[in-house]
């Protein structure tokens, strides 16, 4: 089912062309063109935004909560041009966008389930105490508001579940507030179709049209000017660190700063604890390789650096070094990140006490797996090697003793991920090393490999900066959805004042 792109925002409810356009560059296909966003076009979108508050939210639960159910109905339909579109704009495979697909429509109806139960209000009643002495209590309830409309910016590396109607769009329209997307420019027609099935849910139910808008990208203007209009009251992000970074700074220097709920990546590090390397070290270093490899390594918990004892390195290192080597050059999603994979490449095996395991030269928009050792003494020397290269690469780092390790463990900057690989005899070493991995990371995985996020209720994605710009919230999971909301007190408010779900408890 073939896609025949327009080109055009979607703005309120009507598709909207402009003068300025620029060309898509997709990995298979003919480019198409493109209308290129404005600050005009974000200012139309914003305040639109901000009169569909009124109506949107405040509207009750379920009205949210089948509203979201509508949206995944809406790009179910539209499975096959989907598919196709984002395979010729990404070279992503068919599998992998299928799933991803339904990831995105499984979050959108776990969301809906979570505020139709309403526990993420977190409502609570303090009665009145008129009796009390010296002096006498009001009655003072509490219950998690919307905090008005959000920006959200699309992600490069998933076209689907992270972009126009991911995990960030999901929850903010799940706790009540309209959207403004900055449609990422690696996939343009895939925003687009996901953007009409956004608005032929929201028109099926009457909702204002103002509730959802999409701008495309094409100029970096595009993305200030929507984080700075004085009608957005939240950022979603997940990006690179510099992008993610800027527009932080921008959002802390609004006259009415606003939080920015970004997700910047990390190296999401992994211990090979004695007794596990030493049982079963070569299966290890496969699997590693596997997990490292796994859409070309353009994953943001892609565990691209482990930490193992020097004399228990080798069967890991051949383990690895055996399975990468037979994974050949793979289309990357752009050939701006292909390029700044070869330059983090080139930054790596360039630095001093490194040495190369395995490695391997890919042009264009290609990327193929590199993986290299260096002691733990060279790593704390140079604080460049934990800076993340997005793809294939790996980073064994070799230390002397138990302790070191701890040590190494201590030198990381926030991760999204930490993961320890372990046996029975471990479990003294990982006593140690939990309390810095909670500090360093947002999920601690034991014996497995943190790509794959699953989307469920308990689920933390995000950690301490540079990971994240916010540790306490998450960006996956229903967690995800308080970060769109604040708390509001009500003291001595008659019961009709109250909001309907405040009402009678």
């Amino acid at each position: 089912m073939s896609y025949e792109p327009h080109g055009r925002h979607l703005i309120a409810g009507e598709w909207v062309a402009g003068a300025a356009t620029f060309e898509s560059r997709p990995a298979t296909g003919a480019p198409s063109v493109f209308a290129q966003g404005s600050a005009a076009l974000v200012a139309a979108a914003a305040e639109a935004a901000e009169a569909a508050v009124w109506s949107y939210g405040f509207a009750p639960r379920e009205t949210r909560a089948a509203f979201l159910e509508a949206i995944a109905e809406e790009i179910e339909a539209r499975g096959p041009a989907l598919t196709e579109t984002a395979g010729a704009e990404t070279g992503l495979p068919a599998a992998r966008l299928e799933g991803e697909r339904g990831r995105t429509t499984g979050q959108l109806r776990l969301f809906a389930a979570h505020i139709r139960a309403g526990d993420y209000l977190d409502r609570r009643l303090d009665p009145a105490l008129p009796e009390r002495a010296p002096l006498p209590r009001p009655e003072i309830r509490l219950m998690q508001r919307p905090v008005g409309p959000v920006a959200i910016f699309g992600a490069s590396n998933f076209p689907l579940a992270f972009s126009v109607a991911g995990g960030d769009t999901a929850s903010a329209l799940a706790a009540g507030c309209p959207v403004v997307v900055k449609a990422h420019e690696a996939h343009p027609a895939t925003s687009e179709i996901v953007a009409g099935a956004i608005d032929a849910a929201r028109a099926r139910l009457g909702l204002d049209a103002g509730v959802f808008s999409m701008v495309h990208g094409g100029a970096h203007e595009v993305g200030a000017a929507l984080v700075q209009h004085p009608a957005i009251k939240a950022v979603g992000f997940t990006g690179s660190l510099g992008g993610g970074r800027a527009l932080f700074d921008l959002c802390a220097a609004r006259p009415e700063p606003i939080p920015f709920f970004g997700e910047l990546g990390a190296v999401n590090p992994m211990f090979f604890l004695p007794g596990a390397a030493a049982t079963r070290g070569a299966a290890l270093g496969a699997a590693w390789a596997g997990s490292l490899t796994m859409g070309v390594g353009q994953f943001c918990t892609n565990p691209g650096i482990a930490v193992i004892r020097a004399d228990l390195a080798g069967p890991v290192l051949a383990g690895a070094t055996e399975a990468l080597a037979k994974v050949g050059a793979q289309v990357m999603l752009t050939e701006g990140i292909a390029a700044a994979y070869r330059a983090g490449r080139d930054r790596i095996a360039a630095a001093p006490g490194v040495r190369a395991a395995l490695s391997s030269m890919c042009q264009a928009r290609e990327g193929s797996p590199n993986l290299f050792v260096v002691s733990g003494a060279d790593w704390r020397a140079n604080a460049d090697l934990g800076h993340e290269v997005f793809g294939p690469l790996a980073l064994l780092i070799t230390v002397e003793s138990d302790a070191e390790m701890v040590e190494i463990a201590k030198s990381f900057a926030g991760q999204l991920t930490a993961t320890l690989h372990l046996e029975a005899e471990d479990t003294a070493l990982a006593g140690r090393l939990m309390p810095v991995l909670e500090r360093m990371a947002g999920r601690v995985l034991a014996n497995g490999f943190p790509t794959g996020v699953e989307v469920c209720d308990a689920m933390v994605h995000g950690g301490p900066y540079p990971a994240s710009t916010n540790f306490g919230a998450t960006s996956v999971g229903t967690m995800a959805i308080r970060r769109f909301l604040r708390p509001v007190c009500y003291q001595n408010l008659p019961e009709a004042l109250l909001p309907e779900d405040l009402r009678g408890l």
